[in-house]
């Protein structure tokens, strides 16, 4: 790749802002090293300047335009085209950037883009490989008075550039036994142990040992009883060819023998995963009633960390959705200026615009998976912002958003993921068809009621064990939790048209659910009240 015009432009290096709050960002080189795995940029640690770097590994995505909350609060200034945002694996923060120029952008999106293709095809022995060029350019921007020698402390700054979260004492203890000098310094040979000793298993270790015997190398017979001990029905022909997928060395390769390094790339690859790899795609029959499936849900969506003071944000449905999930929850409640709002009710987490998560639900529903999406609606809105709230989605989601029966569907049975693929559906309260109130509203009984009055019962319970304070002002906050806003207790008719399969009721007991059967109905359970239906009629 290193010919491609844009990845040129990234190992010359940019001019790019880091756009994070309203102040003026500061412009920052960011450059791509020459293993192309790696970007660096100059970073602050409180008032000292730093070389920081991250890895294109841990890129999830990379999204062009304004196309993250934090652009879309911060970079109103910076034209969409200069802008582009990192995504990253795991918990890290997303990286909102803004380019001098249109082009400048381009390249760096379409050069990212490139090179996560290009390391996500790599096979383990290629990434082995890639190794070498990688750790040197690590060590490289760690030595920071360019000796070619490392101190403990820059070894320390080379564990964080490397993502490894090492506790100080074993990480010293390491370096020491590494320092043959005895000068408090690691270099050549003394540091290439070291990243050796990084990459050591000894669990792993020690079962090559217990296969392998006093020689230290498996013979392909030798894996053959492996495999088998591992409940494989393998073959000494398949043993034959897992030692020449995965040994390093040659020589070995061509005698059916595997060294230690070839073992520990075999159980680290995806043939070697206690998950079986079909089962990373769809497998199962898809065309069963939609209640004869779990459904990965997630609780409070919104948030970002806890469920008294934590952030709110769009991007906690971004990440939901992307790991696969197909229920999400809004907890909405009256906002200023006619906009209902998201957030965790009586406490002081942060609020998003209910407007603002549909339109995030409606750019990520189906990224990750085809099947349907639920929006389990917690409404504590009043009969206007309910109806803004129906506008908004029919609005934003268009014909994903299902607001009929399918056709032809049976009414007695539930239809199926394979049929509702690519639809969003709606789970809130429904009013009875026809209504026959005259201002066309009615109060309904509240679902979740029971499981609220059984989830404070049990914060009670839990607070007089744990002796909490009851005079402090964040708990005086928290006993507001479950007051309604005004009129929030009826429904809007048009909020309730847009509930087709998902109707909240409460629950009327399992004798007259298992006789009356109504598929479009569902409830909602504390734990305890799940824990005792067991218990009783499971």
């Amino acid at each position: 790749l290193t010919e491609d015009e844009d990845i040129q432009r990234m190992l010359r290096g940019s001019l790019l802002r880091k756009i994070k709050s309203r102040r003026g960002p500061r412009e920052r080189l960011f450059r791509l090293q020459e293993d192309g795995a790696t970007i660096c940029f100059e970073g602050r640690f409180g008032r000292a300047r730093s070389q920081q770097s991250f890895s294109v590994m841990n890129i999830e995505g990379v999204r062009e335009g304004h196309q993250s909350e934090g652009l879309r609060k911060y970079g109103a200034d910076f034209p969409e085209r200069h802008c582009f945002t990192l995504v990253f694996k795991g918990k890290r923060k997303n990286l909102d950037l803004a380019a001098r120029g249109e082009e400048d952008a381009r390249h760096w999106v379409q050069g990212l883009t490139k090179l996560m293709g290009r390391l996500q095809a790599m096979s383990q022995p290629e990434k082995l490989d890639q190794y070498p060029f990688w750790i040197h350019g690590v060590l490289q921007r760690a030595d920071r008075n360019k000796d070619n020698k490392m101190s403990f402390r820059e070894v320390k700054s080379m564990l964080r550039m490397i993502n490894i979260d090492m506790d100080d004492v074993y990480a010293y203890k390491l370096f020491k036994e590494c320092d043959r000098s005895g000068d408090e310094r690691l270099e050549g040979r003394e540091l290439e142990e070291f990243c050796r000793r990084l990459l050591r298993r000894p669990e792993l270790e020690e079962l090559f040992g217990r296969y392998s015997g006093e020689d230290r190398v498996l013979s392909a017979e030798e894996l053959r009883d492996f495999l088998r001990d591992q409940g494989e029905d393998a073959s000494l022909r398949q043993a034959c060819a897992v030692i020449r997928t995965y040994e390093l060395n040659e020589k070995a390769r061509q005698q059916d023998l595997m060294m230690l390094d070839g073992f520990m790339m075999y159980l680290l690859s995806a043939a070697g995963d206690i998950l079986n790899q079909e089962h990373t795609r769809v497998h199962q029959d898809m065309s069963q009633p939609l209640c004869h499936y779990f459904i990965s849900s997630s609780h409070n969506t919104y948030l970002t960390r806890n469920q008294i003071g934590g952030t709110s944000s769009t991007e906690a449905y971004v990440r939901a959705l992307m790991a696969g999930c197909r229920c999400v929850e809004l907890d909405c409640w009256e906002g200023s200026d006619g906009e209902p709002i998201v957030y965790h009710g009586h406490t002081l987490t942060s609020k998003i615009l209910f407007r603002d998560v549909i339109e995030s639900i409606r750019d990520y529903a189906f990224k990750q998976s085809p099947y349907p999406v639920i929006l389990s609606l917690e409404n504590h809105c009043g009969l206007e912002q309910q109806a803004t709230m129906a506008r908004h989605m029919k609005a934003i989601l268009g014909d994903m958003l299902l607001t009929q029966p399918l056709e032809g569907q049976d009414p007695h049975d539930l239809p199926s993921p394979e049929q509702l693929k690519g639809k969003v559906l709606v789970k809130g309260k429904k009013l009875p068809e026809p209504w026959h109130e005259p201002c066309g509203v009615t109060s309904l009984p509240d679902p979740e009621e029971e499981e609220e009055e059984e989830e404070e019962e049990e914060e009670k319970l839990q607070e007089r064990s744990s002796r909490q304070v009851r005079d402090s002002p964040r708990a005086m906050v928290l006993g507001d939790h479950g007051v309604l806003a005004k009129d929030a207790s009826q429904v809007a008719p048009e909020l309730s048209a847009v509930v087709v399969y998902c109707q909240a009721v409460p629950f009327p007991g399992l004798p007259h659910a298992l006789r009356h059967p109504r598929p479009c109905e569902m409830s909602s359970f504390s734990e305890r009240k799940a824990r005792k239906l067991i218990k009783q009629a499971g």
